[in-house]
């Protein structure tokens, strides 16, 4: 079986709920993939920045929904603060 290495960003790295969202998402994988590392951080970030649960988890399903679509950065809001 071939494993499969999905990037992170940096600073952050990739947390294990996202990460197998996206593995169970190819066209989602996809796009992240062809976004920057910044990029990925600040997806990252969004997703950490979440203090509840529920917040979080919507978070994870709409980073794999807006990549489909062609997004590359989270909407409406302001960026990692950690760049």
């Amino acid at each position: 079986m071939i494993k499969k290495e999905i990037t992170t960003g940096l600073p952050h790295r990739i947390p294990a709920d996202l990460k197998k969202t996206l593995a169970s998402a190819p066209a989602a994988l996809a796009a992240w993939k062809d976004i920057t590392p910044l990029a990925r951080n600040e997806w990252i970030c969004w997703i950490k920045g979440a203090k509840k649960d529920e917040t979080r988890n919507h978070r994870i399903k709409r980073t794999a929904a807006e990549l489909i679509e062609g997004k590359r950065r989270p909407c409406c809001w302001a960026g990692c603060i950690h760049r």
